[in-house]
């Protein structure tokens, strides 16, 4: 009965955790004399979906875009494939703006668009137009 007991409370807290990051995981992040509230991704995974197929500004839960934090400073490439919001792009060094694009939706551009950092970035921020 002990071990049933612990092994619910370790379900518990695994499912907590879990429902406390997909709830939870907005930053607010001051960039060009703006403060933005923003998605985090913390994986591979959430790096590679971005904000793709998201197709409103509603979607995101009062969110202004996302930002991906890096491990390492490389250089880096962003497209538009399965992106039906129109994006600014910055690039970071740590909180340092080093670059800014525009990334167009999908639709505008009829085929993948892509946009790269110029130098090496630990951070990128995406807001939506």
């Amino acid at each position: 009965m002990k071990n049933f007991l612990i092994a619910i409370l370790i379900t518990g807290f695994v499912l907590l955790m879990a429902w406390y990051k997909n709830n939870n995981s907005f930053l607010k992040y001051r960039l060009e004399n703006k403060t933005y509230k923003l998605i985090v991704v913390y994986n591979q995974s959430e790096w590679s979906k971005g904000l793709m197929y998201y197709k409103n500004k509603k979607e995101l839960k009062g969110a202004d875009g996302m930002i991906f934090i890096f491990p390492e400073k490389e250089y880096r490439t962003f497209w538009n494939k399965n992106t039906y919001l129109d994006l600014d792009i910055y690039w970071l060094d740590n909180d340092s703006v080093v670059g800014k694009d525009y990334l167009p939706n999908i639709l505008k551009t009829k085929k993948i668009f892509t946009v790269d950092s110029g130098k090496e970035v630990n951070k990128v921020v995406e807001i939506v137009r």
